[in-house]
């Protein structure tokens, strides 16, 4: 028996008599390390230094991002976790540097902690081999001093960014980055698999516009990615830069053996949800039950949650249990149980990791603050809480396991979700190849309007160049509004319009922005659009920024202000909502019999008319009443219309359609995920049983941005095996009328009614039967 099973076997024995929670388990082998030799091109200081280092030869995979780079390829390293992507990267560049003074490295994190954390790795380098003290590695943050800005701009030929920086403060003022743009050979771009949605596609159009300026004086920048494992990694790194790139996806890095269980917290006696619904026991819950006992086996163990709040209860919970349930024992090592969190002094964080790699912590729970950028290694299981989102990152939590070389133990518990019901009853959409891809839109009109006044802006744009990037009608309706202006040889800036970089929120669509703001401190917490804010930060609602709570007091959408307090309440908030939808144009569709497929630009208009408030463990306490104005969202769909035979054939009454349609469109939202990297929160759906437009049954499931973020277009072309593995959640779950484990949402506008379980089967077999004879999945 390994010694994750083994774990996994003292978990059970402590359970109650009664059904195994634990729906599937799987062995995974332990991989042995596959080695290569270190290039002939690098700088033979820097290999000296990393042998002192312990590195007597380099993975295979290092080896091939390095080369890769080095011959000036477009390159995305796509390995699990501690597998060293930072090696592919770090070679081919500072042997670069060390021959090329002129050379430089930009290099981008999505998170502050990341790139601190390999600015140490390179400073630590630089330091220790001779010439290579003229890198001056840097960080140039929101943090970074202002009297050391201009240092930086002159000195440093390896600067730390993120994107924010890179389009406010890098392209927004480029002249004074001519050093940097002219001699520009690597951008390293980490974690590349975070950029995504909305996001995503405004980062892969800032990358565009770094490439244009860059080649534009002359230097010709070779990207280098790092991503965790996923699907497709060459075509989506190629999305993202603009700029076909090769994939290093053949992880050489040893790893131990690890046992994976699957987790589905039981049904609870006694409580109720919406509409007398059953509900699970929360997973933070059992996480922190799962590590107490895990703990008193004397394994070191990691538990990750979904917030800050739910990192301190889960290890209170964890020392309570030990007290109670092991006396003495269990006190001193309660003593030993911690929270990790975003938030802490990074003294603190340093100190906890220490403690978790060195045994002096023998357990930990964490927000996803330690997927990446930090080395911890030897730990005996990790417990996650709820998917976290991706399979991606699951694999990044779990990969934190057994990196010693031991055995180890994984065990996903479930949430009352959807998405997790389908992965614990069909694992192998978990333990397979991973099946999402990462979804960017760099097509999408409404951000390139304002992405393009910022290239504008940068450096007036050819009529080739605009056709190129698929930006001629943008332009065009740009010119017509008198921010851009058409010449005979491209396109300038109108002469107003110089610095239109602070009006593009490239974490949103541009739109009109509400800031989101701390009344306490008055600290900015961040921002979102106008139509989102309604249904996200209403009066009432709780918001959650890096895993810590606020509840919002007031919401000026005049002044574009919302204004919260901190506060951890024991209670949830969902926004009820009235919505429409008008369907504008269709752009794809193909016919299956009395099944249609579509893809379209839509309409969407909705007021929020109140938010319900649930306890935790499912319980609703109250509903609220909100008066605010309505919204109108021009977006993009994936569309799909029934026949009224079809539904007679599926035998379903004309009383049953809503509710079907209704619980279909449900469950739809919640699996989309498993096919394009988004949130439930960042889709929407309409269902109705007689759409104006359609004259049929119709369900929509639409992005929540506008011009759309591409999610629902992924949507489309995976309709088959969305849509099957929609219907495969439905019926894994053992409520027998619909729960939030399967057909009920807790951003439902209606209040979950009416809901069909029975229907939603039905309705589905039938539309997945039509799909799949004609439509690829």
């Amino acid at each position: 028996m390994t010694y994750g099973r083994e774990l996994l076997g003292h978990l059970l024995e402590q359970l109650p008599a009664g059904p195994s929670p634990v729906t599937h388990t799987a062995e995974l082998p332990a991989r042995e390390a596959r080695y290569a030799d270190w290039p002939t091109w690098a700088h033979p200081g820097l290999v000296d230094e990393l042998r002192a280092r312990g590195v007597g030869r380099p993975w295979a995979h290092q080896v091939a991002t390095a080369e890769h780079a080095h011959a000036g390829q477009n390159v995305v390293v796509a390995t699990g976790t501690a597998s060293g992507k930072s090696l592919g990267y770090q070679l081919p560049a500072l042997s670069t540097l060390a021959a090329d003074r002129g050379a430089c490295v930009l290099y981008l994190s999505p998170t502050k902690a990341l790139g601190q954390d390999q600015l140490s790795s390179v400073v630590s380098l630089v330091d220790s081999v001779p010439g290579l003290a003229h890198v001056a590695p840097a960080s140039y943050d929101g943090d970074t001093p202002t009297d050391a800005r201009p240092w930086i701009r002159e000195n440093s030929r390896w600067i730390v960014t993120n994107p924010d920086m890179l389009h406010l403060s890098v392209l927004g003022r480029s002249r004074q980055w001519t050093r940097i743009l002219r001699g520009l050979r690597y951008v390293v771009v980490d974690e590349c698999h975070s950029y995504r949605g909305v996001f995503g596609s405004n980062v892969a159009l800032i990358l565009r516009r770094l490439d244009r300026l860059a080649r534009a004086l002359g230097a010709e920048p070779t990207f280098v990615l790092a991503s965790a494992t996923t699907s497709d990694a060459g075509a989506a790194a190629s999305t993202l830069v603009g700029r076909p790139c090769v994939e290093v996806t053949d992880d050489a890095s040893p790893q131990g053996g690890r046992t994976v269980a699957l987790w589905e917290p039981p049904l609870m006696d006694g409580f109720s949800g919406e509409n007398g619904a059953p509900v699970r026991r929360p997973a933070p819950v059992e996480a922190s039950t799962l590590m107490a006992g895990l703990v008193a086996e004397g394994a070191r163990t990691l538990t990750f949650v979904r917030s800050r709040a739910g990192a301190e209860s889960t290890a209170l919970r964890a020392r309570e249990r030990l007290i109670s349930d092991h006396g003495e024992r269990g006190r001193e090592l309660a003593g030993r149980i911690a929270a990790y969190r975003a938030g802490y002094l990074a003294e603190d964080r340093r100190r906890l990791e220490r403690g978790l790699a060195e045994g002096d912590l023998v357990g930990v729970a964490s927000t996803s603050a330690l997927e990446l950028g930090v080395d911890i290694s030897g730990l005996d299981a990790v417990v996650s809480a709820g998917f976290p989102g991706t399979i991606a990152s699951f694999w990044q939590q779990a990969g934190r396991a057994g990196r010693r070389g031991q055995g180890a133990l994984v065990v996903l518990v479930a949430r009352d979700d959807p998405l997790d019901t389908y992965l614990v009853h069909h694992p192998e959409a978990l333990l397979g190849k991973p099946v999402e891809a990462t979804v960017t839109d760099p097509r999408n009109p409404v951000l390139l309007a304002g992405q393009l006044r910022c290239a504008v802006s940068e450096r007036p744009m050819s009529h080739e160049e605009a056709r190129a990037w698929g930006a001629t009608e943008v332009l065009e309706e740009l010119a017509e509004r008198g921010l851009v202006r058409r010449r005979p040889v491209g396109w300038y800036p109108a002469a107003d319009d110089h610095t239109p970089h602070t009006e593009v929120d490239i974490r949103g669509t541009g739109g009109a922005e509400v800031v989101i703001v701390d009344a306490v401190d008055g600290r900015m917490l961040g921002t979102i659009d106008s139509v989102r804010a309604r249904s996200q930060v209403h009066p009432g609602a709780l918001y959650l920024h890096q895993g810590e709570s606020f509840v919002v007091d007031e919401l000026d959408l005049d002044d574009g202000l919302a204004l919260c307090r901190p506060e951890e309440p024991e209670w949830t908030t969902s926004a009820r909502e009235q919505v429409s939808i008008d369907l504008i144009e269709t752009l794809e569709s193909v016919s299956a019999g009395p099944v249609t497929l579509s893809y379209a630009e839509v309409e969407v208009t909705a007021r929020v008319t109140g938010y319900q408030r649930r306890l935790r463990g499912g319980e609703i306490l109250d509903v609220t009443p909100l008066d605010l104005p309505e919204t109108v969202l021009a977006t993009r769909a994936v569309v799909y219309t029934l026949t009224p035979q079809l539904l007679r054939v599926a035998g379903l009454e004309e009383a049953d359609w809503p509710g079907a349609l209704h619980a279909a469109e449900h469950a739809a939202i919640g699996l989309l995920p498993l096919v394009a990297t988004c949130d439930r929160w960042d889709i929407g759906g309409v269902s109705t049983a007689l759409h104006p437009d359609t004259g049929l049954p119709t369900v929509f499931v639409y992005d929540g941005y506008a011009g759309g973020a591409g999610f629902a277009e992924r949507g489309y072309r995976r309709a088959t095996s969305w849509l099957r593995a929609t219907l495969d959640a439905i019926r894994s779950c053992e409520c027998e009328t619909g729960c939030p484990s399967c057909i009920q949402s807790p951003k439902c506008g209606n209040g979950n009614d009416p809901l069909s379980k029975p229907g939603a089967i039905a309705l589905l077999m039938e539309v997945v039967g039509q799909l799949s004879e004609v439509v690829e999945s």
